[in-house]
């Protein structure tokens, strides 16, 4: 009686079959960064000012250079803790008047500027930057920044309530279904919302994606790590969630020669179709086919994999049946999470531990695009951490586990956002640099959640269909037989 790792011990557990498999499947993570962290290209906030009609033609008619214009026209920072009226709010003044000096047009109004009636932008703003986001498009400004917040927050709702779905998605229809659907769906309305109209649409839009690209990300998680062997599959887990670092690497370079939201939402949007062709190049998942007790598939799968890793097919693979387990007998449901004291334990420091640590490591993410430097490098050297942060993880817990490097991550993550707070903003190279300590730490903390929550549960809790892990392949051969 074998198990399908035994199987794959005989087929290959990591051959040419599953490094084809698991390079494919590691475009569809990549594609995923810019859904996760797009926000940062798609809704940057440039430098901006109030647009006071007839400034612009004050300032052809008297030569002013930018700096002089902003010098005249725009009011200072303003006293420390108010809105600041450089952005947000203009002088009260009629700029078209033909008595308005060149020298110090401001002047004849008044003695102080300090005396002259600050208003609202009533007519808009100027934004200062050669691209375009839905920020400078939809005006989220001022009173309306936190349109921002509400568009990232739309897209991590989507995350939530998409990934309470999948499990039973993936269960019910299969892994491969499920992984072209969400794909499918994924790229349509990533279309989309490069062409949305206005925000209300833009938000609709982004919670509906976020609902199927986790899915589709999660789906894949799964399906190239019930295709490797066990002695395989941590390595594959980490490498294909470092796939997503590359995505972000090649996301700061497409942000960088793309700077308008709309075309650069296109660009990532519409290579996403390409990962359909998965639909050839990945089978679906033997374990799964084994559970709906489709077993003719399982053997011609097996038998493929046998052939492209270059191993000779199992003729005498006779019968394929199923085993039940004890656990079989079990109707796994969210509430035996708490049924135990041990499992109720584990179950509040993976669900602290997910929470924290998502948060943390796009607040980190947020914080770079935030610093006031070069949104694109700045974004590159966080992301370009991340490669650090998978060699740490693959060298270390073989060696000292999953717990010790857990616990030194997080205190190297916290530390570097408790320090970050007493750093002066004008020290932008020092801020970036304990950024990036945070988020190599963030980093290492997140990838192994994922392996922790995957080793830590017994089977028959960690999967919605325990028969997946208590499955057996029964391999009869005319020497067992005889035997």
């Amino acid at each position: 009686m074998l198990t399908v790792d035994d199987v794959l011990e005989q087929v290959g557990e990591f051959g040419w079959f599953q490094k084809q498999a698991f390079l494919t499947l590691c475009l569809l993570s990549a594609a995923f960064a810019p859904v996760y962290v797009g926000v940062i290209f798609l809704a940057f906030t440039p430098d901006h000012r109030c647009l006071s009609p007839g400034v612009a033609e004050l300032s052809r008619r008297c030569g002013w250079s930018l700096a002089e214009e902003l010098n005249y026209t725009v009011p200072g920072p303003g006293a420390a803790g108010e809105t600041l009226p450089r952005h947000c709010r203009g002088y009260e003044v009629d700029w078209n008047q033909s008595g308005l000096s060149c020298v110090d047009p401001l002047a004849g109004l008044a003695t102080n500027r300090s005396h002259l009636p600050l208003g609202p932008c009533r007519h808009g703003w100027v934004y200062d930057t050669p691209g375009s986001s839905i920020v400078t498009e939809f005006n989220l400004v001022c009173d309306d920044s936190w349109k921002v917040d509400l568009f990232q927050s739309c897209v991590n709702l989507g995350f939530f309530l998409g990934s309470l779905g999948v499990g039973y998605i993936a269960d019910r229809f299969g892994r491969k279904l499920c992984l072209l659907a969400t794909t499918l769906v994924g790229a349509v309305l990533g279309v989309l919302t490069a062409v949305a109209p206005d925000y209300t649409s833009l938000l609709l839009l982004r919670l509906l994606q976020g609902l199927v690209s986790k899915g589709s990300w999660t789906s894949g998680y799964i399906l190239i790590t019930e295709f490797v062997g066990l002695g395989h599959r941590r390595m594959v887990a980490i490498l294909y969630q470092t796939a997503f670092t590359v995505g972000l690497v090649l996301l700061s370079g497409l942000a960088y020669v793309i700077p308008h939201w709309r075309w650069l939402q296109l660009a990532t949007s519409l290579p996403t179709f390409l990962l359909l062709l998965c639909y050839w190049c990945v089978p679906e998942s033997p374990r799964w086919l084994l559970s709906q007790k489709r077993n003719t598939q399982v053997i011609k799968i097996i038998d493929h994999i046998a052939q492209k890793n270059g191993k000779s097919p199992l003729p005498d693979l006779k019968m394929l049946s199923l085993e039940e387990d004890v656990t079989e007998k079990l109707s796994p449901s969210f509430a035996d999470l708490f049924s135990m004291p041990h499992l109720r334990k584990h179950t509040l420091i993976l669900m602290y531990l997910w929470f924290t640590s998502s948060v943390l490591y796009q607040g980190l993410i947020m914080h770079v695009g935030a610093t006031g430097g070069n949104l694109h490098l700045d974004f590159l050297y966080s992301a370009l951490v991340e490669f650090p942060a998978t060699f740490i993880i693959l060298t270390t817990i073989d060696r000292f586990g999953l717990i010790r490097p857990l616990m030194v991550s997080n205190l190297v993550a916290g530390t570097a956002c408790a320090v970050m707070i007493f750093i002066s903003h004008d020290l932008h190279w020092l801020n970036i640099t304990v950024a990036c300590f945070g988020r190599m730490g963030i980093t290492i903390v997140f990838q192994l959640v994922c392996l922790v929550n995957a080793e830590l549960y017994p089977t028959f809790i960690r999967i919605a269909k325990p028969k997946e892990n208590t499955i057996y392949l029964q391999i009869q051969t005319s020497e067992r037989a005889s035997t």
